[in-house]
């Protein structure tokens, strides 16, 4: 699905655009403020689990009103949650809510950095979290965090204190926290860390509490708050027309995924954190009191700071410019600092500043998004001054290869454009996200280069150098290659560039299911990575199966086009599932990969390369009834899923449901979350219900218990909660053996509930009326009984049924047990089996 890509919104002290790769243009006043946070140097760090965890307004806070290098740690990718705007989950959720995250940040001001932890989904106690994670190897991602930012402060998200009260990622996150702060400063622990980087103490912890972690307002105003620090995190910036929490709100709402959008607010609000490690501050407002914030806290910072107060006070909101001469002559005492940390941190801020003052913009374009190594790609270089200060173009750098000399003059407000040819090198490494290059574990992921560790995404992979002589001072920049075009209606559009193998190639289906020993037609879909691929494609496949032909030959003579090879697969007579993966050959490579563009308009285009693998599953399976219809709800696979058994699937639109569409239907699936995210569906309960009542046959899946937007799940009383079994190989009892859905047609055993991925279900009802029937029965370790997964109800002629078990996660997987089951949930009414 193609989405447009551009988003404007309203950001304070950044760029007014967020488009992938577009230069900053910060305005005069947001020059200004970035100038006052030259003149800060002190930093805080917030700690977290997941993607959308982290506190927006404080962050905002840090970073915009007290002008702290703030950064959010976030231990996860979010890999194991639920997409609302879309198709993907797992690895792929983990690249957009990366995205989103960084979004977040381009808005807030904050930085962004992970650990290898891999979100695995909900876990109930952070023994289970730590084990599955590998503590010692997140622990050391923590610690080398700390290390390379060196915060000041450090504020949890999260309480260390209550451990299998809520989430396990959640209490973990904290726990290592402090585990982290205690041991950062001991250079016996993980000495090999300190080749790149060097131990270093923070001087307070603190927890992000509030009245909800006590239970109750009135709780939280009972309590003693001796050790809080009371902090208005609702203060308003006139030199860009919000508030704080409007910023934070704008921050939080890129989390679309998640469905997370926020309605900003204005005047005053508190924020609390309570003091864990480190001193008490006698200011209470002040947190980093007794650390010296300003240029005086590193050797030679006096006479910068000196020169740069200058600055500040004398700004000239009308001409930025006139600030240059001192902030080139603060920028080459800066390059004297024995402190390489804050020598790092202000070069760069500093850089920033002295551009935009200058309206200064330099890009490198490329005529493509995508090539190849060894390709050639022609390229637009753009540098132009927008002032009287004395610039010159000394020359243009690539690593591969060019290296331009030009020695000229940038006038004021006159444009160069330089135009160039570039080739690729032959060695030169793919574009994906960097943590997915390796198959890594349940709980990590797998990063074979350690200075990547922690990085938000990978580096770009071509960047040029851009080497300016400014009032007589030699300054660098450094702009990563983009993809820049013209659309019709969009106007100008970015994109990140990124290299591709020569080829990939996929199966159209994820999953194929064989319900009997009758060969089946799959599709290879190959893609040219470059003009004029010529090879042939075979599938790998399981021994015990068959493909023909052997081999198919490719050509394909220009770039970004695609062929559809058919290869038939036969399946063995007994029940068996494997994996089957195209092979490309071409020469003498070899690839079996498949390429992912993800387009949403919040974030850039991603393009990600993961093992092309299709799942086939020979499976002993019967159905009843032809046609399905579908309402959707916030994303699951449930379309393509049945019609791989044999159903027709229609999807209804929530406008067209009325009992002469939905009588023409043997059953009706609503999608996850619908009653949480469909607006419509209010209207129509009633209709669904009578269908049910004249003979039909309903399935809900799992919705959440808050933001319900009907006031009627079922046309009996049912009660969601947030039970939930998170143990995907937890015993699954049979309660009802002899009822219709373990029975007809297919006789369901336990068999049938191994091999599940992430999770048994989630939001589980709680409470129901004696018309339901419970199903199943299951539970965590030292957990009671849980038996509201999947409740059954006569309802009039016809069946409705609710489940909380997570199909939308096992039909991705090809669980053939999960498939058995919606088969006969789906058949209920359709035999003279008598049902309890």
């Amino acid at each position: 699905m193609k989405r447009i890509l551009q988003v404007t919104l309203l950001c304070l002290f950044t760029s007014l655009h967020i488009f992938a790769q577009q230069p900053q243009k910060p305005t005069s006043s947001e020059i200004y403020e970035a100038i006052k946070k030259l003149n800060f140097l002190g930093s805080v760090l917030y700690v977290a689990a997941h993607p959308d965890d982290e506190n927006t307004r404080l962050i905002s806070y840090f970073s915009n009103e007290v002008k702290a290098r703030t950064a959010y740690l976030s231990l996860t990718r979010g890999d194991g949650g639920q997409n609302l705007i879309g198709p993907e989950i797992r690895e792929l959720l983990g690249v957009i809510r990366t995205q989103e995250l960084l979004a977040a940040r381009r808005i807030d001001g904050g930085e962004q950095f992970f650990t290898r932890a891999n979100d695995f989904g909900y876990s109930k106690h952070p023994d289970e979290t730590l084990a599955i994670w590998n503590k010692e190897e997140v622990l050391s991602d923590v610690v080398l965090a700390i290390r390379k930012f060196k915060p000041d402060i450090i504020i949890n998200r999260f309480n260390h204190r209550n451990p299998g009260t809520t989430h396990g990622h959640h209490t973990s996150s904290a726990m290592l926290s402090i585990e982290a702060f205690d041991i950062v400063n001991d250079k016996s622990k993980y000495p090999n860390q300190l080749q790149t980087t060097e131990a270093w103490q923070p001087k307070r912890l603190f927890f992000n509490t509030s009245w909800w972690f006590y239970g109750s307002r009135e709780n939280f105003e009972k309590a003693d708050k001796t050790n809080l620090l009371e902090i208005d995190t609702g203060v308003f910036f006139p030199s860009s027309g919000l508030s704080n929490p409007e910023i934070a709100a704008l921050s939080r709402s890129q989390h679309k995924s998640q469905g997370f959008g926020s309605s900003g607010s204005r005047g005053s609000q508190m924020e609390y954190i309570e003091l864990i490690k480190g001193d008490l501050p006698n200011e209470k407002a002040n947190i980093f009191e007794g650390i010296d914030t300003t240029w005086n806290r590193i050797e030679g910072g006096q006479a910068i700071g000196n020169i740069l107060h200058a600055v500040q006070e004398n700004y000239d909101f009308n001409n930025p410019s006139a600030s240059i001469p001192e902030l080139v002559r603060a920028y080459k005492a800066i390059q004297n600092l024995s402190d390489t940390h804050w020598k790092t941190i202000k070069t760069k801020e500093i850089k920033d500043i002295i551009a935009a003052c200058a309206g200064l913009y330099i890009e490198a374009s490329a005529n493509t998004n995508h090539a190849t190594a060894g390709s050639e790609i022609d390229l637009n270089l753009e540098v132009i001054n927008r002032s009287d200060a004395n610039i010159v173009l000394k020359s243009i750098n690539n690593p591969n290869g060019i290296s331009i000399d030009k020695n000229l003059e940038l006038k004021n407000n006159v444009n160069y454009d330089f135009k160039e040819k570039l080739k690729v090198n032959a060695n030169q490494n793919v574009s994906t996200p960097y943590w997915l290059t390796k198959k890594g574990s349940l709980g990590m992921y797998k990063v074979e280069d350690k200075n990547l560790i922690g990085k938000p995404e990978t580096p770009r992979p071509l960047v040029f150098e851009f080497h300016l002589n400014i009032e007589n001072i030699d300054i660098s920049y450094t702009k990563p290659l983009v993809y820049k075009t013209n659309d019709p209606v969009k106007g100008e559009v970015y994109k990140p560039f990124e290299i591709i193998p020569e080829a990939s190639a996929h199966i159209t289906e994820k999953v194929i299911i064989f319900d009997s020993d009758s060969q089946r037609d799959v599709e290879v879909i190959v893609k040219a990575g470059r003009d004029n691929i010529d090879g042939y494609v075979q599938i790998a496949h399981p021994n015990n199966w068959k493909v023909f032909p052997e081999k198919q030959k490719v050509n394909i003579s220009n770039k970004g086009q695609e062929a559809s090879l058919i290869f038939t697969v036969i399946p063995p007579n007994e029940q068996s599932e494997g994996l089957i993966t195209p092979m490309v050959h071409i020469g003498n490579n070899i690839y079996t990969r498949a390429l992912t563009e993800i387009e949403y308009d919040h974030i850039p285009t991603q393009t990600v390369l993961l093992p092309s693998e299709s799942k086939i599953v020979r499976l002993d399976i019967k159905t009843k009834g032809q046609h399905i219809g579908y309402i959707e709800g916030a994303g699951d696979v449930i379309p393509e899923s049945l019609e791989q058994i044999g159903y027709k699937v229609s999807t209804i639109a929530p406008e067209d449901i009325s009992a002469s569409t939905l009588n023409s239907f043997d059953a009706i699936v609503i999608g996850i979350r619908a009653y949480n995210t469909v607006d419509d569906l209010k209207f129509k309960q009633q209709a669904l219900f009578d269908y049910v009542a004249q003979g039909g046959n309903l399935i809900v899946q799992y919705n959440t218990n808050r933001r319900l937007k009907v006031d009627q799940v079922a046309p009996f009383e049912l009660k969601i909660s947030r039970d939930r079994v998170t143990d995907e190989t937890a015993e699954v009892r049979l309660l009802e053996t002899d009822h219709e859905v373990l029975n007809y047609p297919n006789k369901i055993t336990a068999k049938d509930f191994e091999g599940w991925t992430q999770e048994r279900g989630l939001y589980f009802p709680n409470e129901w009326s004696e018309e339901f029937i419970p199903i199943l029965s299951m539970n965590d370790k030292g957990e009671t009984p849980k038996s509201g997964s999947l409740l059954v109800a006569k309802h009039g002629k016809g069946y409705y049924v609710y489940s909380g078990l997570s199909f939308f996660r096992e039909f991705p997987a090809g669980v053939p047990g999960a498939y058995r089951l919606f088969a006969n949930m789906l058949s209920l009414g359709k035999n003279d089996i008598k049902t309890n």
